[in-house]
């Protein structure tokens, strides 16, 4: 008997316990782990990127929201200016979708601070951009503030842009929304029409239109002639979505669809419609093998980077068009089934890939260690994804970007989960979801990079950052893997869950957190590994 044991120096510290002489630096997890404090700012883009209106494993969606609620506001309260600027990059198509940033919205208006009614004004029309956005926007702001001066200015000016096309689109595609309808809002805000187009719109809003006129009033609201034309016609489904360039939204409620007005729909049917309508266009027989110019157009239009990006379609999006497209049906809400169309679902595969922002192969050594412990199976937000379908995702765009890489999951142990580059998104989601279990320890990763002498330039963690099972935090497991194999390795944590913790020692300048579903990511990786950031 001796007490070698207690005698000889720690070289770590469980993860149920703080770090010693870093206790004030981390905080306790839901799981009961110590982490890192990631601060407000970064708390704060995890939320508006990945939104909080979702349970995750360890916390309840109210309990979420309420802690980005008040991180909201100490923001607010610090720098109202940043908080504007964070809303901004979350809602330019980074955010899987636009309701965290129009919430935050809506609280930036309620800061006490001049500096903050004034930011909310500047950026109010680049977040609300759509009818949807604007009646979102309402809803919460009756329910949080009410609307007092500020309220009114903004939802004035939103009601009389000079747009009157652009907007008269908006009003006729959303009609109503969330409780309201747009005879409430140009009530509500006492809008007075600037113009006579305005004028002509804001009547056939607040009155309809008993007798039509005999000829189109005004070319801005000359797609609202065509529908209440349709209203009355609606045998001649066919040439009013042709000379009226209807949307779905428009003309399935008042005409008679057939498969030819699909086919009308579908030839100036926008992307991110386009998207949403797969699986209903495929039964419909629009979409089918023999219909090879429709599929020309599918193709044209989802492996377009460039429409890709000015669509605002976000990464997330196309995968969850892509596993409910091969379902057939049987995912989604769709109550709708068909067969699905081989080549569509490749083409959703390259839109997945096309969908994040990469470089050119940077020729460094990527591990990829995707968290496949059990905290991962939540769904997030309404995606029908889980949290490790999300982060093998993104790790498989990370390396198909570059030659050297390896993808391994990681919970209590470090598995392989026999993804490569050459794996399809749909399969490689498949096999992690496969080994989608266990408790969580994100050092393990580094001990079988140890014991097998894996000198990676840089370590890529995709996770919800509860780890919580291991006998050494992961950067006392970082610290000896460059001791013993590669000092200089990089290593990036990307977080996937609205929690305010981390991974990342704030004293190693070489790990990052970086937050959220961002389809930048992959190449901020990639400029992070060749030192360009």
């Amino acid at each position: 008997m001796n007490y070698k044991f207690f005698t000889k120096k720690k070289t770590g510290t469980p993860q149920s316990q703080p770090i010693p002489g870093r206790e004030a630096e981390m905080i306790q997890g839901r799981s009961g782990g110590f982490m890192f404090d990631a601060g407000i700012w970064q708390m704060l883009r995890r939320c508006l990127l990945v939104g909080t209106a979702q349970s995750t494993y360890y916390a309840g969606k109210r309990e979420l929201t309420e802690d980005f609620v008040e991180v909201l506001k100490q923001a607010i309260a610090l720098n109202p200016r940043r908080v504007a600027e964070e809303i901004l990059y979350a809602s330019d198509g980074r955010a899987i979708n636009n309701s965290a940033p129009i919430l935050a919205l809506v609280l930036l208006s309620m800061g006490e601070a001049p500096e903050a009614k004034k930011a909310f004004m500047e950026i109010f029309p680049q977040v609300v951009r759509t009818g949807s956005h604007f009646y979102e926007w309402l809803s919460y702001t009756k329910s949080l503030r009410g609307f007092g001066k500020v309220v009114r200015e903004a939802g004035k000016n939103w009601l009389s842009r000079e747009d009157v096309k652009g907007l008269a689109y908006q009003l006729l595609k959303y009609q109503q929304r969330q409780g309201f309808t747009n005879r409430d809002a140009l009530r509500l805000f006492h809008v007075k029409p600037p113009t006579e187009d305005h004028r002509q719109l804001f009547e056939w809003v607040v009155k309809g239109w008993e007798e039509m006129p005999v000829e189109i009033p005004s070319q801005a609201i000359a797609q609202i002639w065509w529908y209440e034309w349709l209203k009355r016609n609606p045998t001649k489904t066919h040439e009013a979505i042709t000379q009226g360039r209807l949307t779905h939204e428009m003309a399935a409620p008042v005409g008679k669809m057939d498969k030819a007005a699909w086919q009308l729909l579908f030839s100036e049917m926008p992307i991110g419609a386009m998207l949403r309508n797969l699986g209903s266009l495929t039964e419909l027989g629009v979409l089918h093998s023999s219909e090879s110019a429709n599929l020309l157009r599918v193709e044209a239009v989802l492996n377009n980077k460039e429409h890709l990006r000015k669509g605002r379609i976000h990464p997330i999006d196309v995968l969850k068009a892509l596993k409910t497209y091969q379902s057939g049906g049987k995912l989604g809400r769709s109550q709708k089934t068909w067969n699905p169309v081989p080549r569509i679902v490749d083409i959703l595969e390259k839109a997945v890939e096309l969908s994040f922002d990469v470089v050119e192969p940077t020729n460094k050594v990527f591990m990829h260690a995707v968290d496949v412990s059990g905290s991962m199976g939540g769904m997030v937000a309404d995606m029908g994804l889980t949290c490790c379908e999300i982060a093998t995702t993104m790790a498989l765009v990370t390396a198909k970007a570059e030659k050297n890489y390896m993808i391994r999951g990681f919970a209590t142990d470090f598995r392989d989960l026999g993804i490569t580059a050459k794996d399809s998104f749909g399969s490689a989601v498949r096999k992690a979801s496969n080994q989608n279990f266990g408790g969580t320890d994100a050092s393990v990763a580094y001990d079988w990079m140890i014991k097998n002498k894996f000198k990676a330039d840089v370590v890529c963690f995709w996770t919800d950052s509860e780890s919580w099972a291991g006998y050494k935090h992961p950067s006392q497991a970082l610290a000896k893997y460059r001791l013993h194999v590669n000092p200089d390795v990089k290593a990036v944590y990307v977080t996937l869950t609205p929690y305010q913790i981390t991974l990342v020692d704030p004293k190693d300048p070489l790990s990052w957190d970086l937050g959220g579903f961002d389809p930048g990511i992959p190449r901020i990786i990639q400029m992070l590994a060749t030192g360009e950031l």
